[in-house]
């Protein structure tokens, strides 16, 4: 890029360059922003807008002193790994797709280190958030700008989280996101007890209810239960060598995580359960 810019003195501007990302006082929302109002029209022109991607990517790193590394989890090497992880949110056409958000994870360890945030300048303001926190933060930001609406698609690591399906829900976005195996429900057509009766005295009980004999069950329970006859098969993806199907049934459920602090049940969502070809166990 120095080269393209200023061929006969490289390497001043490649110092010109750095210090723009490194030391100059510029916004990367404001950038992206422009990026966002160049390249999407573009990409409308060829299919309409259809998801918002929340993902996140990890970036292997050694030592300890760069910002937010730690050892955590690393999708390009799919396991535990000293990294850094930047939080992304994706806008998607049936055949392109453009990052409009990206903000770097600042692990526990790293928001609470005065000393380390001190010398590597992390801002004062900068505290730390879940990364389904931060995925919110992103899509409300989206939601403000008016961007053009999509189904909201996310891995588990996001989807199990029900604050962040409850934020999705309150800014009126569809979604489609995994959730772990282990997330309780209410099966289909079933819903915590209602509060118990007034008493005599006192303020009359509002929270819902469980009981020994009435309690949620795991999606995979639900999973396990279905006879075979829910389940069809689609094939929904053209693979290098081969077409991708799998078994996919749907149901009615509700969502279970401490409704016993509320007084009005989940909502019912639909539960989408996934069996590849060749596996015993759903998805």
């Amino acid at each position: 890029m120095a080269g393209r810019l200023d061929p006969e003195n490289i390497q001043a501007m490649r110092q010109s360059l750095h210090h723009l990302v490194a030391k100059a006082p510029w916004s990367d929302e404001t950038l992206l922003d422009e990026v966002r109002n160049h390249a999407l029209p573009a990409m409308q022109k060829q299919g309409p807008v259809v998801a918002w991607i929340v993902d996140d990517t990890g970036f292997p790193k050694k030592g300890k002193h760069s910002v937010g590394v730690a050892r955590q989890y690393c999708g390009q090497v799919g396991k535990q790994e000293n990294c850094r992880v930047a939080v992304s949110l994706s806008v998607a056409t049936w055949n392109s797709s453009l990052p409009i958000a990206y903000r770097l994870y600042l692990p526990k360890e790293w928001a609470a280190d005065a000393e380390r945030r001190e010398k590597t300048e992390v801002p004062e303001e900068m505290e730390f958030q879940t990364k389904p926190d931060i995925a919110l933060d992103q899509i409300r930001a989206a939601v403000a700008a008016e961007v053009v609406r999509g189904v909201v698609l996310a891995d588990a690591a996001y989807g199990t989280n029900t604050e962040f399906r409850d934020g999705l829900t309150a800014l009126g976005l569809r979604y489609a996101v995994g959730v772990q195996s282990s997330t309780t429900v209410w099966d289909s057509g079933k819903q915590p007890l209602p509060a118990k009766p007034r008493g005599k005295i006192g303020r009359p009980p509002r929270l819902l209810q469980r009981s020994t004999g009435h309690q949620p069950v795991s999606v995979k329970q639900v999973a396990m239960s279905l006879p075979s006859t829910a389940c069809k098969e689609i094939t929904w993806r053209e693979g290098t060598d081969r077409k991708l199907r799998s078994c996919f049934a749907a149901v009615r459920v509700r969502a279970a995580h401490r409704d016993y602090e509320k007084a009005e049940p989940h909502a019912e969502e639909w539960l989408l359960i996934e069996w590849p070809r060749g596996e015993a166990e759903p998805h």
